[in-house]
């Protein structure tokens, strides 16, 4: 969970309202945020520095460093928490954004220019570099020191959170009264691009730039993200001065001050929708010190194929939820206005509505400042801690009585550990190599789950196989006495269209005998013996009544020492000898054998 800090006076005065540090402590977590320490800015110097603290005096300013949850983004900075705490209390009404009005000659405009690579035009990866840019214009804006503050705070915070320490989106701001519209998005060479970064006072090409910054602790992280590409991404304005270097640094010509009065605010991003709850979070949070309150000066970006599209999008977006699926899940019993209320102190708009099949709905309308709502759980979940999850009524359920699946997978643990094998818990998340290359697989592009985003090289995919951790486990733990006899029961992840998520788990059972020999009878012995667990008798081949084993021919297994496992005519696994080139992959020795077999297919 992120933390935010916040002075604790300026906090009290945008709530209008003085609390005891327990009191607000409680009214956090009433509202689903939780107040993780008090302290002071001196305080937390010396705690960097290691210094006995004696204790906050008089003249220190109070922080109060809150918890929130990683997908509000809108609670990231003093605005939004003071905002939605003040309609939780029901203090103030939602806040109501809107664009300005103007026309279609007068808005500014954003061109991305055509030597700009796009994804979507066929071009390669490497070439395609932040395709997508969204803007806006905060007019009228007033910024004390503290405001100021805030806005830069807001903008690092986007940056480590939604914004992937600004591999998917980067945020520039600008003073408006220091540059000329109309805007320009392209693609340059590095040695053509010169300009006077922010904060300093020489002029660089780009080129040097990436040199000048590897020594700098702040920007040196965000260099591989373009530096070794064929062009970098630039803005500039009308008379071709540079706006920024996406995603490193801002010019010096257009930064922002105390005195700036009107803001320009461009994303640019390799996720548009990530780009647009960026935008919209940056000026839903600062609109309310315009001239105008909660008013937006929209941009509309156009590209050199023609397509365009006016932002931000300060639309609502709406959805129906039953109530009945919301009283079941949380577990009580309101009225249509009990909800709709406590909705509306979530800054959900809501009301009743009736559907053609009787039954009562709720229809809520979703403002920008809620980008973390994506599904009726999502509302379900903001009734619940509305209503307070200390109020819920406690109750026994009707049937504690466990899952038909997970019945059998305690049964067959039990079975498979009283035959001497030992259980092992791997990562569901593998890399993309383990998953396939490794085990001699090749992806059909059809089953597996891939992460957009991994983390780490190591995780960049959910396992579609139980086979890789189980394997990796028997190569860490090679100089263990043999034979090495584990097993796995577990889910694995495989893409599924029908599902509202577009993928589904299935429960597996894995098995891997390893020691001077290959023991592949032992593996074939223990598949008959879960099969007799399962009440399933071996029949011939072609009798869906029972199951039969059938000649396979698996790249990860010996070709004449492996077969598939038929249950009621489908293939539901396989066993055999792991092929020697997987087994070298994994830096295993000795022989092995193995088996897994889908469990869903039992039930």
């Amino acid at each position: 969970m992120p933390t935010v800090s916040v002075g604790r006076d300026r906090l009290f005065d945008a709530l209008r309202k003085t609390y005891e540090d327990e009191e607000y402590q409680d009214l956090c977590f009433r509202f689903g945020i939780e107040l993780d320490e008090i302290t002071t800015e001196k305080a937390i110097i010396r705690k960097e520095k290691h210094i006995e603290d004696d204790g906050p005096t008089d003249d220190e300013e109070v922080i109060y460093k809150i918890d929130v949850p990683a997908n509000r983004y809108d609670l990231l900075c003093l605005e939004g928490i003071s905002q939605a705490l003040l309609v939780f209390e029901e203090r103030e009404e939602i806040p109501s954004f809107t664009l300005s009005d103007v026309t279609h000659q007068s808005m500014l405009k954003m061109y991305v220019k055509s030597s700009f690579p796009r994804k979507d035009m066929g071009v390669e990866p490497e070439l395609s570099i932040r395709p997508f840019v969204v803007c806006a214009v905060l007019r009228g804006i007033t910024f004390d020191e503290a405001r100021y503050n805030s806005f830069i705070d807001l903008q690092d915070r986007l940056h480590q959170n939604i914004c992937r320490r600004r591999t998917l989106v980067a945020i520039g701001t600008h003073d408006l009264d220091t540059i000329q519209g109309p805007f320009s998005y392209e693609a340059a060479l590095p040695s053509e691009i010169k300009f006077v970064p922010l904060k300093q006072v020489n002029e660089f090409r780009a080129d040097e730039l990436m040199e000048f910054y590897k020594s700098d602790s702040k920007l040196k992280k965000y260099l591989n993200i373009i530096e070794n590409s064929p062009v970098f991404p630039v803005i500039y304005d009308r008379d071709r001065t540079v706006l920024s270097l996406p995603p490193i640094i801002n010019g010096a010509h257009s930064a922002i001050n105390l005195k700036t009065k009107n803001v320009f605010i461009e994303c640019t991003a390799t996720d548009l929708t990530k780009a647009k709850i960026v935008l919209n979070t940056m000026v839903t949070m600062f609109s309310g010190y315009c001239e105008k309150k909660f008013e937006v000066e929209p941009v509309e970006v156009i590209y050199s194929d023609g397509e365009s599209y006016v932002c931000p999008d300060l639309s609502l977006y709406d959805m129906e939820v039953s109530l009945s699926y919301i009283n079941d899940a949380i577990g009580v019993s309101l009225e249509a206005d009990q909800v709709t209320q406590l909705l509306r102190r979530m800054q959900l708009h809501a009301k009743k509505s009736d559907s053609a099949d009787n039954q009562c709905k709720i229809s809520v309308s979703v403002p920008p400042t809620r980008s973390d709502i994506l599904h009726p759980c999502d509302v379900m979940e903001d009734v619940a801690i509305a209503f307070g999850y200390n109020e819920i009524p406690k109750r026994r359920p009707a049937s504690i009585k466990p899952l038909a699946l997970n019945e059998l997978s305690d049964l067959i643990r039990c079975e498979i550990a009283m035959n001497g094998f030992t259980e092992v818990l791997a990562f569901i998340l593998c890399s993309y190599k383990e998953n396939f290359t490794m085990l001699n697989r090749k992806d059909d592009k059809s089953t597996a789950v891939i992460i957009a985003n991994p983390r780490s090289s190591d995780f960049e995919m959910a396992r579609s196989s139980l086979m890789a951790g189980i394997l990796k486990t028997a190569g860490h733990n090679k100089d263990h006495r043999k034979p090495i006899k584990i097993f796995e029961v577990g889910d694995v992840a495989v893409l599924d269209d029908t599902k509202d998520v577009g993928a589904r788990n299935c429960r597996q059972l894995a098995a891997l005998y390893c020691g001077a020999s290959s023991g592949f009878e032992i593996i074939h012995s223990l598949l008959d013996r879960v099969m007799e667990i399962v009440g399933t008798p071996f029949v011939t081949e072609g009798d869906n009544s029972g199951y039969y084993i059938k000649r396979a021919d698996n790249p990860e297994f010996l070709r004449g020492r492996q077969a598939n496992i038929i249950y009621k005519g489908k293939c539901i696994g396989s066993f055999g000898i792991v092929h020697p080139e997987v087994l070298n992959n994994f830096d295993i020795s000795d022989p092995c054998s193995y088996v897994e077999l889908n469990m869903e297919s039992f039930l």
